[in-house]
């Protein structure tokens, strides 16, 4: 239902974007609040950011002065976009969201396959 890209290897103070798209077969309005986790090796997978379909959006407090959560709705998408990046970012970057499937009543909640992201010193 959801796949990640834009992930890569970058040195420290550069900038990366993560995609994620949810299936086009699903109606946006089926669509809640996206967002975007990480899980550095070794470690708890941990919340970035999400956004509502709304726009309202929520950072891990370490975060938001250099990451941005975005999203194009009538896409399917949400982005994020990470500038002064730093070593300790290094992690596996998951898409999450809220979908509510086509023959059901209620969302569930789903995860992307994760997109890696390396950032060197």
């Amino acid at each position: 239902q959801l796949q990640a890209s834009g992930g890569g290897k970058v040195q420290a103070g550069g900038s990366l974007r993560l995609s994620c798209l949810a299936s086009r077969s699903i109606p946006p309005y089926n669509i809640n609040t996206m967002g975007w986790y990480r899980q550095a090796p070794g470690r708890q997978r941990d919340l970035v950011a999400t956004i509502t379909r709304g726009g309202g959006a929520n950072y891990a407090s370490s975060l938001k002065d250099r990451f941005t959560i975005s999203r194009d709705n009538a896409k399917n998408m949400v982005f994020l976009q990470m500038n002064s990046l730093k070593p300790e970012d290094t992690a596996v970057y998951y898409c999450n969201a809220d979908i509510r499937p086509l023959s059901g009543y209620s969302y569930l909640n789903y995860w992307g396959q994760g997109t890696e992201v390396t950032v060197s010193s």
